[in-house]
Formats: structure tokens, C-alpha cells, sequence
């Protein structure tokens, strides 16, 4: 078959389906244009949820919001100490595909627990001070593990790890893998050397 009588076939083809196109097209725009609608109203959503969250007031969240509205809603809830509520919201942020989101929350939670801790601490309050480290010091080290260049994660599992190091009066028998020394007098900077004072 020579190309001049293929031509005819498909202008014939062409012919019976532009109707049908013509007919798809207005269609498909449309639920096009309803989709982007759609993501644009879901997204002005959730930034006035993230915007009253931060205003102070309280807005319930489900595991099924969007990732930076449940963010906002566990620095809401550590601003105001209630760790316990956040843990949950936490855990639906690091199983997600965003883990910076997830080590970010983990971060909120543990600054929160050493702040606690510090207060004891000031009220020479050392029983309770103990345990709320070393859960401090855990969840910055799963901050780490999620994302492993967080430099403040770093530097305030560095501030809990002294604080536990330089209060042998805390109970280092449960809840942390790491023992530290209860002797340690010197110091461990660098260059110092480790002789008599």
C-alpha cells in the first residue's frame, strides 16, 4: 500500500475522532482545573491551622492532616509541656516520608523535657530531674537517626550528656544505654592534661 492511499485512512480516522477529543478535552480541563482547586484549598487550610496554632489557640489534628500542620500542632503542644498528647502526633511525622519533619518534632519534644529538668534542677529537685534527661537525651539521639546533620540536635544531646555526667546523683541504673563515670573530676577539654590540678 503506497503512502498516498494511507492518507485517506487516516484523515478518515482522524475525522471520526475529533469529535469525540473536542468533546474530551473541555472534560479533562475541567477536572483538571478541580484537582488544582482542590490542593490550592487543602493547602490555605492547613496554613490557617499552622497560623492559628502559632497564634496560641487549640486545633484538634488527626494522624491524616498534612505533615507541616501536625509539625505545628506538637510545637504547640510542647510550648505548653503536654508531651504525653505530642508523642503520638510525633510518631505519625517520623514513619511519614518526610523524616526531617519527624526529627524536627523529636527535637521539640526533648527541649521541652530538659526545660523541665532545668526547672527541677534550679528547685535542687534532682529525683525527678534525672529521668526527664535521660529521656531527653534518647529522643535527641532518634532526632539524630532521622536526620543525622541536625547541628542543634547534636549540641543539646552534648548539654544533656554533661548535665547527667556532672550529677553523679542521678540514678543511671535504667532507661540509658550509656553509663557515665561517677568519679569523673576532670575535665575533658581538649589539651588539657588529665594530671593534678
Amino acid at each position: 500500500m503506497s503512502a498516498q492511499a494511507m492518507l485517506p485512512d487516516r484523515r478518515a480516522a482522524w475525522g471520526r475522532a475529533r469529535p469525540r477529543l473536542l468533546l474530551a478535552l473541555p472534560v479533562l480541563l475541567l477536572a483538571g482545573a478541580a484537582a488544582c482547586g482542590l490542593s490550592a484549598w487543602r493547602g490555605a487550610r492547613a496554613n490557617a491551622g499552622i497560623a492559628a496554632l502559632d497564634a496560641g489557640r487549640d486545633i484538634p489534628i488527626t494522624a491524616e492532616a498534612p505533615a507541616p500542620l501536625r509539625l505545628a500542632r506538637v510545637m504547640a503542644l510542647t510550648r505548653r509541656g503536654q508531651t504525653e498528647e505530642a508523642e503520638g502526633l510525633i510518631e505519625t511525622l517520623e514513619t511519614g516520608p518526610e523524616t526531617q519533619l519527624g526529627a524536627r518534632a523529636r527535637y521539640a519534644l526533648a527541649n521541652t523535657r530538659l526545660r523541665r529538668a532545668f526547672a527541677h534542677l534550679a528547685r535542687n529537685e534532682l529525683d525527678p530531674a534525672g529521668p526527664l534527661i535521660t529521656l531527653a537525651r534518647q529522643d535527641y539521639r532518634r532526632a539524630l537517626q532521622a536526620w543525622p546533620d541536625f547541628w542543634d540536635a547534636k549540641f543539646n544531646l552534648d548539654v544533656a550528656s554533661r548535665l547527667l555526667r556532672d550529677f553523679p546523683e542521678f540514678d543511671r541504673k535504667s532507661g540509658d544505654e550509656l553509663k557515665a563515670e561517677p568519679k569523673k573530676i576532670w575535665t575533658d577539654i581538649p589539651g588539657q592534661p588529665r594530671g593534678a590540678p
